[in-house]
């Protein structure tokens, strides 16, 4: 995977009532350290660009809604924000797993030191000098 793929633009669609939805959430969210945003194309657009390892278009819209703003229920807007939200969850799921779990290593590391296996010899060890 490109390092690029976790960069994620995305589109975030209120619904038309309340008015001034849009303003509110720019001015929330534009202080936000590593998430650009700007107004979209459209009345009711949010434009966000932000890395997929920091932030989620789930967490965003969640944190949003739980602030009172109103988005877009419609079906389209709901299938693609389904879709967008099990894309960044396989994404950041995928780059988790290939972070070394160092933990894991040590776990298996002591385990195997431990294991009585064929590259111990026995000899005892005034015995292996002996000529």
């Amino acid at each position: 995977m490109r390092p690029c793929d976790l960069e994620k633009s995305r589109e975030i669609v209120f619904h038309s009532l309340p008015v001034g939805q849009v303003e509110r959430a720019l001015s929330l969210l534009e202080g936000m350290e590593g998430l650009t945003v700007a107004v979209g194309a459209e009345a009711n657009y949010l434009l966000v660009r932000y890395h997929v390892c920091e932030y989620t278009l789930e967490g965003l819209e969640t944190a949003l809604a739980s602030q009172g703003f109103h988005l877009d229920n419609s079906l389209l807007s709901k299938l693609k924000r389904a879709l967008a939200y099990f894309c960044e969850s396989v994404q950041r799921s995928n780059v988790a797993a290939n972070e070394p779990d160092i933990k894991s290593q040590q776990a298996f590391i002591k385990v195997y030191e431990r294991h009585l296996h064929g590259d111990r010899d026995e000899t005892p060890e005034e015995w292996r000098d002996y000529k």
